[in-house]
């Protein structure tokens, strides 16, 4: 395979309207609440208290919508790293026994080996198309890998 092929092989996971999501709803509150609590007239209602909740809330809500933001699966050759919103979690492929994204599933949900499931919120039902399309790679490169390293 040559090196274009290869990279684009590899190429993480990440969803679409995620990111999309995560700059809207950062640009209109955290944005928003940045701003009134900076630079909002004083008043009976925005004292120093409120004011200092509105850029805690801030700052909360821009580590949220980067957590959020950062959901991605990133293949290689010996496994799938996977960074969901809380916890990254790192599978081999032999580990990985089915690809699943049901009607009902918002993102691809691992079957393990160990009878356990791995929610992977870098491919998304939401994408449309392009979600199932990337889920379909990724079984691909289970099919591919899995089986290649069982048979090592």
């Amino acid at each position: 395979m040559s090196g274009d092929g290869a990279r684009d092989r590899f190429r993480t996971f990440r969803p679409w309207w995620t990111r999309v999501a995560v700059v809207v709803t950062g640009v209109v509150a955290a944005g928003g609440s940045l701003l009134v609590g900076v630079f909002a007239a004083e008043g009976v209602l925005l004292g120093p208290g409120t004011r200092v909740t509105f850029v805690a809330f801030a700052i909360f809500a821009v580590w949220l919508l980067w957590r959020l933001g950062g959901v991605h699966a990133a293949p290689d050759r010996d496994g799938l790293t996977v960074r969901n919103v809380i916890r990254r979690r790192r599978v081999a492929w032999p580990e990985i026994v089915a690809v699943r994204l049901t009607v009902n599933d918002p993102w691809v949900v691992l079957d393990l080996s160990d009878g356990g499931t791995l929610a992977v919120m870098g491919i998304q039902r939401a994408d449309g198309e392009r979600g199932m399309a990337e889920a379909r790679r990724l079984q691909e490169l289970v099919r591919q890998l899995g089986e290649a390293s069982e048979g090592a």
